[in-house]
């Protein structure tokens, strides 16, 4: 059985293709090994919407399974910034550096609780005939002041999840793999990629 992940961020990729070894059998592709596939621009108000967009055009695209991922993070005491925005809070072409040093300046002054955050990840899982299932989980931790680790990327260098004393990107991927919000929600998903054919 072939299933496509819905994107072309190898960073993903990664963690979805180890997340989906459980299924030796299946062909695992993303959207790198399609290039005539280009997936529109993200209209949902929600990553959960965002999600199930991507899913959608890429199983109605290439006739197949397909796995669409939408996640950011969320701090409450920025009214929710970056949220949807994450992949581009400090401009449509900036580098996850440009969007960590937004977010410090943001932050600048907030102190204790008004550090707290959560990463969301919102999957779907859709075939040629429309959705099959959407999820979302989270997880919850605080922003740093500086940058800490050299893996992860994204915003994983500024978070620490909740009786952790790493950041995410200091965490190996194994352990990562296993508490991130990516994987709570693959798990939330599970029992319906047990039931493809």
């Amino acid at each position: 059985m072939k299933i496509v992940i819905a994107s072309a961020n190898l960073h993903k990729v990664r963690e979805f293709r180890t997340l989906l070894s459980i299924f030796p059998s299946w062909e695992v592709h993303w959207l790198s090994h399609f290039p005539n596939v280009v997936l529109p621009e993200e209209a949902g108000f929600t990553f959960a919407e965002n999600a199930i967009q991507k899913a959608l055009f890429v199983a109605k695209s290439l006739n197949c399974y397909a796995l669409g991922d939408d996640s950011g993070l969320i701090v409450p005491a920025l009214n929710g910034e970056p949220g949807i925005f994450s992949r581009r809070y400090a401009g449509a072409d900036a580098t996850d550096s440009d969007n960590r040093k937004k977010l410090l300046t943001k932050m600048v002054g907030l102190e204790g609780e008004a550090r707290h955050a959560y990463f969301e990840c919102a999957l779907a899982l859709a075939g040629p005939q429309g959705l099959i299932k959407s999820v979302v989980a989270t997880c919850e931790g605080a922003i740093l002041d500086t940058e800490k680790g050299n893996g992860g990327f994204g915003y994983d260098a500024l978070f620490v999840k909740h009786d952790y004393d790493k950041s995410f990107a200091e965490l190996s991927d194994s352990i990562k793999n296993r508490i991130s919000h990516r994987y709570k929600a693959f798990e939330r998903l599970l029992p319906t990629l047990h039931n493809l054919r």
